[in-house]
């Protein structure tokens, strides 16, 4: 079912003919899908799931799943996708997860994508899942990253090409030397979107082929991207 949207933010009412359904956000370092998300929680309500919140919420929670996880994890390796996929399966049977849910970091290699789709079949009734990519030119990536520079006084966040401090090198809040993470740097970045776009575009052409994938303009102000985002899902489910 599809319903225009003329405003540059999303009508509540209007949206909400559309049930949202699993939604899986795509795109490289820094394109903003964790701001993307936020937006499409005000608009449905559904909730964000994010693999490492999960990860993270069993081992401090102390589950079976999470006991194994940190058993594996104080060994020096990774967890495997299928304690991945389980704290997944478990996380989804949760009942506010009945009108959609927007994946965070999951699923990230053709492996996971094809488990979820043969669980949400399993459901019976349950929507498949639609993934849409945020899209931005790398070069602008690279300046978002390389020029995030923070505050770790009051944790302002700045940007030397985007938003700079008015004193170079300092906040404007408190007036603390701003720094920048060790890995904002250009080597770091290169080294991340290499391992993005060698596990993601499985992912990106599995759903593209099932004629589940759509690409939204991220290069725009937020409630744009949003905009661009929930008419896609509507075209997406109609």
């Amino acid at each position: 079912m599809s319903s225009s949207i003329s405003t540059v933010t999303p009508g509540r009412e209007e949206v909400r003919k559309t049930t949202p359904g699993p939604i899986l956000l795509l795109g490289a370092p820094g394109v903003g899908k964790g701001t993307q998300a936020k937006e499409l929680i005000k608009v449905w309500g559904i909730p964000q799931i994010s693999t490492g919140d999960l990860l993270r919420g069993n081992v401090a929670q102390g589950t079976e799943l999470g006991k194994t996880a940190k058993e594996i994890m104080g060994r020096g390796e990774l967890v495997p996708d299928i304690l991945v996929n389980e704290m997944v399966a478990v996380r989804l049977q949760q009942a506010d997860t009945a009108n959609g849910y927007i994946l965070d970091g999951f699923p990230r290699t053709l492996v996971q994508a094809k488990w979820l789709d043969e669980r949400l079949a399993a459901l019976g009734g349950a929507l498949p899942l639609v993934a849409v990519s945020i899209k931005v030119d790398y070069n602008q990536l690279l300046r978002r990253i390389t020029g995030r520079r923070n505050c770790p006084v009051c944790h302002s966040i700045y940007n030397l090409y985007g938003k700079p401090p008015v004193k170079e090198g300092f906040c404007d809040v408190d007036g603390a030397a701003l720094a920048q993470r060790a890995d904002d740097t250009e080597k770091v970045f290169e080294e991340r979107m290499r391992a993005y776009e060698a596990l993601t575009a499985p992912v990106v052409e599995h759903y593209r082929a099932l004629g589940r994938f759509a690409e939204v303009d991220g290069d725009r102000p937020i409630a744009e991207i949003a905009v661009g985002i929930v008419a896609a899902i509507e075209r997406l489910r109609s």
